[in-house]
C-alpha cells in the first residue's frame, strides 16, 4: 500500500517538474499593446483605454494568444511572429493577419476574407473600428480633459479624464453590462 503511495507520488513530482519548467515567454502581443496604451495620452487617457480594452476583452484575448499560440511557437522556433513586420495570429476560428500603417491597424481573417479596421481620426480625434463599412466610434477626444464615451442605449456622455469621471463611467457601463445579462 505504501509502495503504490510513493510511486503515485513521484510520478506526480516528476510529471509536475516537467510541467512548471517550461519557457515563460515574452508575452509579446500583450506587451505591445501595453506599450502602446502608454502612449496614448496622459494617465486619464490611459486609464480610459485600458477599462475600454478590458471591457471588450483586448486585454483577455491578446494574452490568451500570447499563452497559447506565440509563447508556443516562440518556445519550439526560438522567434515569436509578433516581433515581425506582419503579425499572423492562429486561433480556433481560423488565421488572422494583424497590419500597422502608421493610421491604424487592419485585422484579415484568412478563414472567410472578413476585415476589421481600427482607426485614429485626426480631424475629430477619435478612435474607431470599421467592419463591412460600417463604422462605430469608440470615443473621441473632445479636449486635454475630456472624452466623449457611447452608452450602452446608442448615446454618448462626455467624461471627464479624472479619478472621479472614470469611475463614474466604470459604474454606468458596468450596471448596463449586468442589468442586459
Amino acid at each position: 500500500m505504501k509502495k503504490t503511495y510513493l510511486s503515485v507520488a513521484i510520478v506526480c513530482l516528476l510529471g509536475g517538474s516537467m510541467l512548471f519548467s517550461s519557457c515563460i515567454g515574452s508575452f509579446s502581443l500583450t506587451n505591445k499593446l501595453l506599450a502602446w496604451n502608454k502612449t496614448v495620452g496622459n494617465k486619464f487617457v490611459n486609464e480610459l483605454v485600458f477599462f475600454a480594452f478590458w471591457v471588450l476583452p483586448v486585454y483577455e484575448v491578446s494574452s490568451l494568444a500570447d499563452l497559447l499560440v506565440l509563447n508556443s511557437i516562440e518556445f519550439w522556433s526560438g522567434g515569436n511572429p509578433v516581433a515581425k513586420g506582419k503579425k499572423v495570429i492562429e486561433g480556433q476560428e481560423g488565421r488572422y493577419l494583424v497590419e500597422c500603417d502608421g493610421k491604424g491597424y487592419t485585422i484579415t481573417s484568412e478563414t472567410d476574407g472578413s476585415v476589421v479596421r481600427l482607426d485614429f481620426n485626426a480631424d475629430d480625434n477619435s478612435w474607431s473600428y470599421n467592419i463591412g463599412g460600417e463604422s462605430h466610434t469608440i470615443f473621441t477626444f473632445v479636449d486635454d480633459t475630456h472624452v466623449s464615451l457611447p452608452q450602452p442605449d446608442g448615446s454618448y456622455k462626455t467624461v471627464e479624464l479624472s479619478d472621479a469621471g472614470l469611475y463614474a463611467y466604470q459604474q454606468a457601463v458596468s450596471g448596463s453590462c449586468f442589468a442586459m445579462r
